[in-house]
């Protein structure tokens, strides 16, 4: 056990500092769903509303003491700060360093679980074991029933990932980079078949343990929170297409519950990574999680949000309006008769608005100022809906016309304090339109006839 010896005249304050650092540019964690009420012998419960949250200084947020076992690696992946060229101070806790920790900012209110992951050491399957301990103690030795969520180790022995996965709510393995051949170029030691491999077998065991909790109700939950992943996005060239079709592949083949996107930061300097002359990339990542959203929540296509001539999010617009923008012939929409999937692209209605909107129209016509109360974005609505066949601007239909209304705030409806009132004249220098107008009126306008 000599690499348990790691930081041995460390504190264990000090050795928190360390591996709490370098635990931060992975977010593949989160409160996960799981419910599970105290059972009057063990410490902490999960609930379903998740887990409290909070920020990190670097405004990420999170939600469960983030550790790592430690920050020792025998591998040298190019993008990763603990790589094994690198020189820093390193860390490594035992499971018992850890079971402490945990109970102790428990039964301090700090936190309401475990996120833990890990570098390397000596090999995967003795990192996974040293995982699998600590998780063991924790629920057997310390009693403790809180949410924890753990890293699967490509590599390591099927056995110990299996027994991790009763003892864990959550297992993530994460895919690193979004292709085989970004893979090869930054981390050498890994290989995408050694991470689908544990993603598979989780797959495969949380299916298997569904159908046994059907047979026997109190046969043990096996990764009860689903497992998810995380791609480094803006390391490799690969463009937004690309990292969507892989996330599609993802959910639809190895059941995923999440997949994280990471926007690339530099702290290793290596040559072989791209420059950044303005930051790391946090506004495509963005764009890339509202994509993820369509891709979970609203009926949209990988395919249908970006092909190869356009391989790229247009960063002035989510990529909702942006598909909505490029499809104006499905434009505008029929609030009152249009079925839900329709109803759920439209920008600026979610999925509750949408089903808000179903439910309230059985009781009669909706109008505008109706949306407004069950909480529809009007702003970004208003130019592909109708009320009754009326518009609530007239607006062009035109590509160039709604991007600009949609992107400048010079050129974007001024609403009022109701949020009803609305004025436009960048367009049109007529004020007269303080009405809805009808599709008629609308074409019309479009066309220079009104």
């Amino acid at each position: 056990m000599d690499y348990l010896k790691t930081g041995g005249d460390m504190s264990l304050e000090e050795k928190l500092q360390v591996l709490t650092d370098a635990a931060k540019y992975d977010v593949a964690c989160t409160s996960s769903g799981v419910e599970r009420q105290g059972d009057g012998r063990s410490i902490g419960n999960c609930v379903a509303a998740g887990i409290c949250h909070s920020f990190s200084g670097d405004g990420r947020c999170i939600s469960l003491l983030k550790i790592l076992l430690t920050n020792e690696c025998i591998y040298d992946c190019k993008y990763c700060r603990n790589r094994h060229a690198n020189d820093i101070p390193r860390a490594t806790f035992t499971p018992e360093e850890i079971c402490t920790l945990t109970m102790e900012f428990y039964r301090r209110n700090y936190i309401e679980g475990l996120f833990l992951s890990s570098g390397i050491i000596r090999n995967p399957t003795f990192t996974m074991e040293l995982i699998c301990r600590t998780i063991w103690l924790l629920r057997n030795r310390y009693h403790f029933n809180g949410y924890v969520h753990v890293k699967a180790i490509p590599g390591a022995d099927p056995e110990v990932i299996e027994q991790t996965g009763f003892l864990a709510d959550r297992m993530s393995v994460n895919l690193e980079l979004p292709t085989a051949e970004g893979l090869h170029s930054l981390a050498p030691n890994k290989h995408r078949r050694t991470i689908l491999t544990p993603m598979r077998q989780i797959q495969n065991g949380i299916q298997a343990n569904r159908n046994d909790l059907v047979l026997y109700r109190n046969a043990p939950k096996f990764v009860s929170g689903g497992q998810s992943t995380q791609m480094i996005i803006g390391a490799t060239p690969e463009s937004d297409y690309q990292i969507i079709h892989v996330a599609q592949g993802l959910y639809q083949k190895f059941g995923l519950k999440r997949v994280f996107y990471s926007a690339f930061v530099n702290v290793t300097g290596d040559k072989a990574l791209p420059a950044l002359p303005g930051g790391p990339p946090l506004l495509r990542e963005h764009r890339l999680y509202q994509a993820d959203w369509l891709l979970r929540f609203y009926g949209f296509r990988a395919e249908e949000l970006l092909d190869e001539r356009r391989p790229f999010f247009n960063i002035m617009l989510d990529p909702k309006e942006d598909w909505a923008v490029r499809h104006l012939e499905q434009f505008p929409v029929e609030i009152n008769r249009a079925p839900l999937e329709t109803l759920l692209r439209v920008p600026g209605v979610g999925v509750k608005s949408a089903r808000r909107i179903v439910a309230a129209r059985r009781s009669g016509a909706l109008n505008f100022q109706d949306l407004k109360k069950i909480g529809v974005v009007l702003k970004r609505t208003l130019y592909f809906i109708t009320c009754s066949g009326r518009m609530m601007y007239p607006v062009k239909l035109d590509e160039d016309s709604i991007v600009r209304n949609l992107t400048s705030v010079r050129d974007r409806v001024q609403f009022g304090s109701d949020g009803m009132s609305y004025q436009q004249l960048s367009l049109f220098d007529d004020a007269a339109f303080t009405r809805p107008i009808s599709v008629t009126e609308r074409q019309q306008v479009a066309v220079g006839q009104l």
